[in-house]
């Protein structure tokens, strides 16, 4: 089930929080600046994974400490000066759904991906965002843009 939720991230019980990134390893804007903050380890372990050319496009990964929350950083965009693309974002999407039941994601926090410093548009997102996540099996909290009304937002939607 998909509930869509106001507020910050970062204070969700979601047993994994998804964290928007670039694949060269800047994390100085928007909720990567937030998660590079809360979660150093994460960051320095992220940096070196773009060093090594392992975080790309459409393969999001699982940062998974000794206790929750996890972090999945999911790749946005290529440069942290370039716009993020739907295609992108549908990749990484793809590449959840079949790997989030051998992480062990048990819940999960997910942001406007790709919108904010990304520059997509809600309106173009949020169908793809329903579209895969409602093929997991585990609870999500979905964090539109900030801003949106409430009337703006669907509320315990399961397509």
């Amino acid at each position: 089930m998909i509930h869509e939720v106001s507020g910050n991230l970062l204070d969700s019980d979601a047993q994994t929080l998804v964290n928007t990134v670039n694949c060269v390893g800047a994390m100085g804007k928007g909720i990567a600046l937030e998660f590079r903050k809360r979660f150093p380890a994460m960051c320095a372990d992220y940096a070196a994974k773009c060093r090594a050319g392992q975080v790309v496009l459409g393969r999001p990964y699982l940062y998974k400490p000794l206790f929750p929350p996890y972090v999945l950083n999911f790749p946005t965009k290529g440069h942290w000066r370039s716009p993020s693309r739907l295609v992108d974002i549908e990749a990484g999407l793809d590449w959840l759904t079949r790997h989030y039941e051998e992480w062990g994601i048990t819940s999960l926090a997910v942001p406007a991906l790709g919108c904010g410093n990304g520059g997509l548009e809600w309106s173009a997102v949020e169908p793809v965002l329903y579209r895969y996540l409602d093929r997991l099996t585990v609870p999500i909290e979905l964090y539109p843009p900030q801003g949106l009304t409430p009337a703006q937002l669907r509320q315990d939607v399961s397509i």
